[in-house]
C-alpha cells in the first residue's frame, strides 16, 4: 500500500462530521494521505458548509447528488466508488464513521498494523465512549483491551481499514443492492477470501453510536418502534 485513502459518508449531520474531519486533518501522518467526505444528499445549507470546511480545511468533497438520482442512503456507490480510486492508486482505503472522532495517532498506527500482517484483510479501530470504555458495536471485546486479535466476527466500519490485498480480491460490485449497509458482507468475504481480520483495542476512537442517523437510537429506547420502522419502511438493511 503506497498510501491511504479515508473517507467519511455524510448526510446531514454536519457538526458532527466537522468534528470527525477536523480529527483527522490533525492527524500525524507519515504516509500520504487523502481525505474524502462524500456527501449523500445533505440539504442545501449544509452542502454549503460541507463546501466551506473543504476549502479550509483541506479535504475533498464529493457530492453524490452529481452522481446519482438514488436516493440516501448511496453507501454502496461510496464503497464501489472509493474501492476503484484505492486499486487506481495502490491504497489502503480507511472508513471514519461521521459519529467518530480519532486521536493524532490512529489512523497510520492502523495503517501501519495492517502492513505488518500480511494475511490481513481488515484493520479495525476499536470503538469507546467518552469515558474510555469500550462501546458498541465492540461490546463483544470488553476485556480484551491493549490487544490486537483476529476477530471472527464482523467488523464494524466506524474506523476500519481495507487492505490493498483485500480490495484486489473482491469487486464492491458484488454486494447486495438492496441492502443499506454492508459491513458484515464485506467483513465475512475477507475471511472468505483467506484474510484475517484484525481488531486493534489498542487504539481506541471516540464513538457517539448512531449520532449520525438519530432514528435509530429507537434500538435503545423504544425497540419496538425501531423494528416496525426498519421492517415496515424498508430501513437499515443489513
Amino acid at each position: 500500500m503506497k498510501c491511504i485513502h479515508i473517507l467519511t459518508p455524510v448526510k446531514d449531520s454536519i457538526e458532527l462530521t466537522l468534528q470527525t474531519a477536523e480529527a483527522i486533518m490533525a492527524s500525524e501522518f507519515r504516509t500520504p494521505f487523502i481525505y474524502t467526505i462524500y456527501n449523500d444528499f445533505s440539504t442545501e445549507e449544509n452542502t454549503a458548509k460541507l463546501r466551506e470546511a473543504s476549502e479550509r480545511m483541506g479535504f475533498e468533497l464529493v457530492n453524490l447528488a452529481d452522481m446519482t438520482e438514488h436516493p440516501s442512503p448511496n453507501y454502496l456507490l461510496v464503497l464501489q466508488t472509493a474501492q476503484q480510486r484505492a486499486l487506481a492508486a495502490e491504497a489502503g482505503l480507511i472508513i471514519v464513521e461521521s459519529d467518530v472522532i480519532v486521536k493524532k495517532n490512529t489512523l497510520q498506527d492502523l495503517f501501519d498494523g495492517a502492513m505488518e500482517r500480511t494475511d490481513c484483510g481488515i484493520a479495525a479501530a476499536v470503538t469507546v465512549d467518552e469515558n474510555g470504555d469500550i462501546n458498541y458495536p465492540y461490546l463483544f471485546a470488553k476485556g480484551c483491551e491493549n490487544q490486537i486479535f483476529p476477530e471472527k466476527k464482523h467488523c464494524s466500519f466506524c474506523c476500519s481499514l481495507l487492505t490493498l490485498d483485500f480490495l484486489k480480491t473482491f469487486d464492491f460490485h458484488q454486494l447486495d443492492p438492496e441492502k443499506n449497509w454492508h459491513d458484515v458482507a464485506i467483513s465475512h468475504q475477507s475471511q472468505k477470501e483467506g484474510f484475517k481480520n484484525y481488531l486493534f483495542t489498542t487504539l481506541p476512537v471516540w464513538h457517539r453510536p448512531h449520532s449520525s442517523r438519530p432514528w435509530k437510537q429507537l434500538k435503545y429506547k423504544n425497540p419496538l418502534k425501531y423494528y416496525w420502522l426498519k421492517y415496515t419502511k424498508g430501513l437499515d438493511k443489513i
